[in-house]
Parts: structure tokens; C-alpha cells; sequence
């Protein structure tokens, strides 16, 4: 039998033992460079099954032409020999199951059914029986190889191998040697390797790996450029500023490995109760075998158990407890095609569910693409200087305020003349430089030490970052932000699905509600620090029943996520701490992906319902047919692989569809 055969009933015990018919654990699959092979030879995989075709056939050819010979124990060898082929593996690893205490799954349902037709004398049966479950397994495991390798077009974006420039000379090394700070050349065609900052003055790359767009992007020099990205026309060189085991694409990678190791409830609640269903069955077809003897006048023994091996073969759990977790593993891959990576499959439920959803603003909401529109200074402090105080302040930040005010001044600060800092969350920073206390933030970090300011000010409707000098009021810089391109419509296509819609942000309140009202959202509340959004999305969580998400990139975001039914963090703009404590990434930083996110969840809950009440639904029906003998354990067979391979191939539909597109 294929090492892919699925384990119908195998106790989990969360993943305590490795089993090597449990393929849908990729937990169990990894391998040291991500690589996973779901390839199969698949001459090796059906060939014990053509072996028993071949000697079946003439079994069957010397069976009905009335051989003289080939009668009594002559003919029980016959097709035992013809069985073995197909029945020892099954035996072997029905063995392997015992060993770890699990008597009740699939293996032995049909060693059993097919023995007990051995000794009833249905030889031809018992052999076809274990002929025709070996090829539907088969057949199982391409169907299930086939979904799962869509995840290898994932693994092979990343290349093993890098073109480095050192002086002068160009030379091909293996990725996870190269240092930060080395350069790396692209050549057209090339897939980038690491994480790094573009030194050509521009080149077009294709992102789709990441993100899941397909439309080639435009990167300017000094511009992120991500391992996975591929470089379409012109040669170029990337300085590399990450290590190839850190890098984004690596993070991805490992998060879509592990994805599976998080169930979704249903998935948890059907494996759960196939331990019990399984020899709750057993138990069942031992009654159907028992109870007519008492009640059934012309009892026939050989009747009655052959209608217990019938009930014992369709009743098998197969078709619900692969298929439900292939069908997750597909909503999981769908998300990644679209460039949403979910940290679980118990998070797709979770999105199916979601009725409130909660935004940060910057980053998210808009461009984060700050500028500085407006600098005033006040009498008596030197502009430049004070720009290059505010600078040096803001240089331990990777805040797009910060990149803008950077961006404004010019130049980077020196800070090396920093000699104590000390960061407020919420507020903004006090930093003393060569013996001056310079404070930048917001209104309440100077409103915190007592420090005056033009009430005017509080009227500018962007984001104000205020300066003071030694306790003196020095000035303030108006930096101005834009709503992402598409947020009006990806905001209407969320209420079309139903969802609530709220933004929680530390900026202005009167820059948080024109946001919210420009684009449709119901309620928006600002200047709120890190602990007041906690509260607020506590609120916001005890006040309805359904399930919450939270979105959001920076740093002072993490403790809301990680407070949300379902957090998404932002994977371009995003903080590590935030990428790392989200439940959903969303790698382009585009809103459209959540009403997708929120779809793509809903498809796979609905697939994987629909197996649930197939498979329960078809062996009922066989079930009752075969106790009241209007069916052959052939078609018992037939039905109960037929079963689960409608099932698993109704999975695979779910990553063909087109969600979002």
C-alpha cells in the first residue's frame, strides 16, 4: 500500500505519534529546507494491485471453467495468492496500528470484512473486496497528492542559490551563505533569493508569490525588495539586509507548513468522534451478525454475517476524517494564491463567522506614505536645528512619520549625540541631546509635562507632531497621509457580506473621523493609547455575540490582535511583533483582501459541510440497503470509496475557484 493511504481512524493524541498514513499532517512531512514531496511513482503504487488483478483473473478463469484440479485447499491458495498482494500491507500496517493501541480504524474494518468472506466461502469476493479498497485508497492518495501540491509552486519561489558581487567578481553561492551586506545581481528572470534594498535606479518585478497579484510592480531604487519577487527586465543588484532563514518569504513558508497544525473545530469534533464511531460500528455489525438469530425465524448463519461485513465496510469514517482536513488545507492554499496566509485552519472558521471587523488607520485604512505638508518653528529656535532634534528623536522609529520626517530633513541623524531616550507609547519619545531635553509627540505627551501650546493648533485636522525644547514649546510639523486607492469600495464590499465596521487609532480624532466617513465606517475613535484600544476592543467584543477581527501593522497594535477572535496584520507595512502574533497575513497591505479573506473562509466551511453530509447521508442509505440484504459487499465497496473520493475531489474543487478574482 502507498505510504500516501489515509488512516481512517487514527488517534491524534495531538500528533503524538507518526503515523505513515496521517499524509495530511504536513507537520509530519517537513523536511530541513522546506521541501515536501508529494510526488508518487505511480507504477510502484498500483502495482501490488495489478499483480492481484492478474492472478485474480485466473483464478477466476480455472474457478469457472470447472477445472478438475483446481478445487478444495488447491483453490483457497489460489486466491490467497491472488489476496496477498494487496492484503498483506494492509495487514502489516493494521499490525502497526495495534502496536499503538488503536484496534478500531479503517485496516482493520476491511481485513476484517474480507477475512470473514475468506471464511464464508466467498473467496472471489474477499479478494475483490481488499482488490477494489486497495485502488480507491490509491486513487485517494492522488486525489489528495494532486490538492496538496499546490504548495510546492509556494516552496519552489524560494531559490537555494544567489549570484554575488565581490569585488568585481561574480560568483554563484548557496543562499543561506550569503551575509547581510553582501550584494546580490539579477539577471531578467531571476527569482530574488533574500530579503535586500534595491541599488538600480529601478527595476520591474513580478510579486505574485507574496502577494497574489499577478501585475508586474515598478521598484525605485532604495526600495524593499523581497526573496520570492522575480525580476522581469533589466539586470539589477540588491544590497541584502535580512539573512536568508529571516527572510519574508521564509516566514511565509513556514507558517504555510504549520498552517495545518491549528484545527478548525469541525475537524478536531470528526476526528474525536471517528475514535468513538469506529468501534461503535464494530459493535453494531456484531449485533446485526447476533440479533436475528432471536428474532429471525429460518435463521442462516452465513446470511447474516455476510451482511455484518457489509455494514462493517460502508460504515468506514474514511471519506469525513481525510477529506474535512483536506478541505481546510485547501481554503488555506486558495488564501495563499491570493496572497492571504492563515495561520490555521481553525482560523478560516473563525473569518466564516466574522461580523465586526476592527481597523487600525495608518497603514491600513491609508497609504502610510506620510510627507511633511507644514513646519512651524517658533521665535527664538533655529529651524535646522530643531529639524535635525526632531530627526534624531525619531531615528529609532520604523514609523512612516518617522520615514517622512527623514525623508523631509534630508539626511541621518547623527545619534551618536543622543544620550538618554526614553519612549512614551501613545505619546511619542524625550530624548536629551548634548545636554538639551527635547520632547516629540503628540498633544498629550506635552500636555503630560505641563508645557503650553497655540490652542489653534489642536484645530489642524492631520497628524501634528509637536517639539519642545527644555520645557518650552518649539514648534510642529503637519504631516499628511492618504486613503489607499479601492478602500471605498473594499469598505462597501464588507457590508455587502454583512460586517460591522469600526477604526481604533492613536491619530486625531478629527483626522480618524473624516477617514471613517469618507470611506462608510460606522464608528471611529481616536487619540487612543495602546491600552485604550484594548479596552475599546473589549467593549467592542462584550457588546455582540459574533466574532471580532482586528487589523492592523504597527508594533502598538500586537496586544489588540492578539486580543481579536481573528487578527490580521498588514505583511508589507507590518511589524514583526505584529506579523508575529497575527492569526491572517495579508502580504500586499490591500483592505481587498479581507472581504476576500471572509469569503474564502465561508467556502471552506461550506465545503467542508457539504462532505460532512454526503458521506453521512450515502452510508446511511448503503447501511440500511445491506442489513436488509439489497446489496453485495462489492458495491459496499464501491460505495464507500466512491464516497470518499467525491468527498476529497470536492475539496480539491475548493482551490480551483476563482474567490476574489
Amino acid at each position: 500500500m502507498s505510504n500516501y493511504k489515509p488512516g481512517c481512524a487514527c488517534n491524534d493524541d495531538d500528533n503524538k505519534k507518526n503515523h505513515s498514513h496521517d499524509n495530511y499532517q504536513t507537520n509530519h512531512e517537513h523536511t530541513h529546507d522546506h521541501k515536501i514531496d508529494f510526488n508518487i511513482n505511480i507504477y510502484q503504487l498500483f502495482l501490488p494491485a495489478i499483480i492481484c488483478s492478474v492472478l485474480l483473473a485466473i483464478a477466476l478463469i480455472l474457478d469457472y471453467s470447472h477445472t478438475s484440479f483446481f478445487k478444495s485447499w488447491l483453490r483457497l491458495g489460489g486466491y490467497i495468492l491472488a489476496y496477498l498482494p494487496v492484503g498483506y500491507p494492509v495487514f502489516k500496517e493494521m499490525l502497526e496500528e495495534f502496536k499503538h493501541k488503536d484496534f478500531f480504524n479503517e485496516l482493520s474494518l476491511i481485513f476484517l470484512a474480507s477475512v470473514g468472506a475468506f471464511y464464508i466461502g466467498e473467496f472471489p469476493e474477499a479478494v475483490a473486496v481488499m482488490l477494489f479498497y486497495s485502488i480507491g485508497e490509491n486513487l485517494q492518495s492522488l486525489a489528495v497528492a494532486k490538492a496538496k501540491s499546490n504548495i510546492n509552486a509556494l516552496l519552489d519561489q524560494r531559490p537555494d542559490e544567489a549570484t554575488v558581487i565581490e569585488n568585481q567578481t561574480v560568483r554563484v553561492v548557496k543562499a543561506n551563505d550569503v551575509q547581510v551586506g553582501e550584494i546580490i545581481q539579477l539577471k531578467p528572470g531571476d527569482k530574488v533569493a533574500l530579503d535586500g534594498e534595491l541599488l538600480s535606479s529601478s527595476a520591474t518585478f513580478n510579486t505574485s508569490a507574496l502577494t497574489g497579484e499577478s501585475a508586474p510592480q515598478i521598484k525605485e531604487k532604495g526600495e524593499t525588495i523581497l526573496a520570492g519577487m522575480i525580476n522581469l527586465t533589466t539586470s539589477s543588484i540588491v544590497k541584502v539586509t535580512t539573512p536568508y532563514s529571516d527572510s519574508k518569504l521564509s516566514k511565509i513558508l513556514d507558517l504555510v507548513q504549520n498552517a495545518t497544525g491549528q484545527k478548525a473545530k469541525t475537524e478536531l469534533f470528526i476526528r474525536k468522534f471517528a475514535k468513538i464511531y469506529t468501534p461503535f460500528v464494530f459493535f453494531i455489525a456484531l449485533m446485526v451478525f447476533i440479533l436475528p438469530y432471536f428474532f429471525v425465524t429460518n435463521y442462516v448463519y452465513e446470511t447474516w454475517l455476510y451482511r455484518s461485513l457489509i455494514f462493517l465496510v460502508i460504515s468506514c469514517p474514511c471519506a469525513l476524517v481525510i477529506s474535512i482536513p483536506l478541505g481546510y488545507f485547501g481554503g488555506i492554499g486558495l488564501a495563499s494564491r491570493n496572497g492571504i496566509l492563515v495561520k490555521g485552519s481553525n482560523f478560516l472558521d473563525i473569518l466564516a463567522d466574522v461580523k465586526q471587523v476592527v481597523f487600525d488607520k495608518t497603514g491600513t485604512l491609508t497609504k502610510g506614505n506620510f510627507s511633511v505638508e507644514t513646519v512651524h518653528i517658533e521665535p527664538g529656535f533655529e529651524q535646522t536645528q530643531v529639524l535635525q532634534w526632531i530627526n534624531m528623536a525619531e531615528s529609532h522609529s520604523n514609523h512612516p512619520i518617522a520615514a517622512a520626517i527623514l525623508e523631509y530633513v534630508g539626511c541621518k541623524p547623527d545619534v551618536t549625540k543622543i544620550t538618554t531616550m526614553e519612549d512614551f507609547p501613545g505619546k511619542g519619545i524625550k530624548v536629551e541631546i548634548e545636554g538639551n531635553e527635547i520632547l516629540v509627540g503628540n498633544f498629550k505627551l506635552l500636555e503630560a509635562y505641563g508645557i503650553s501650546y497655540p490652542s489653534n493648533s489642536k484645530e489642524i485636522i492631520n497628524t501634528v507632531v509637536l517639539v519642545a525644547v527644555n520645557h518650552k514649546f518649539a514648534g510642529y510639523l503637519v504631516i499628511a497621509d492618504q486613503i489607499k486607492s479601492g478602500a471605498k469600495e473594499d469598505i462597501k464590499s464588507m457590508h455587502e457580506l454583512g460586517i460591522g465596521l469600526t477604526v481604533l487609532s492613536g491619530d486625531k480624532s478629527s483626522i480618524v473621523q473624516k477617514v471613517a466617513k469618507d470611506l462608510g465606517i460606522e464608528h471611529a475613535y481616536g487619540e487612543l493609547l495602546p491600552e485604550d484600544k484594548v479596552s475599546k476592543m473589549k467593549e467592542i467584543k462584550s457588546s455582540i455575540t459574533e466574532k471580532v477581527a482586528f487589523v492592523g501593522d504597527g508594533f502598538n497594535d500586537a496586544p489588540v490582535i492578539a486580543l481579536s477572535d481573528v487578527g490580521i496584520a498588514m505583511g508589507g507595512l507590518g511589524s514583526d511583533a505584529t506579523i508575529e502574533v497575527a492569526d491572517v497575513i495579508i502580504q500586499d497591505d490591500q483592505i481587498s483582501k479581507i472581504p476576500i479573506a471572509v469569503k474564502i473562509g465561508k467556502a471552506t466551511k461550506y465545503v467542508v459541510w457539504q462532505n460532512v453530509f454526503l458521506a453521512f447521508g450515502i452510508k446511511i442509505i448503503i447501511m440500511i440497503l445491506g442489513i436488509f440484504g439489497n446489496i453485495h459487499l462489492l458495491e459496499a465497496v464501491f460505495a464507500d470509496v466512491g464516497v470518499a473520493l467525491l468527498a476529497i475531489l470536492n475539496a480539491v474543487r475548493l482551490q480551483k475557484s476563482n474567490l476574489g478574482k
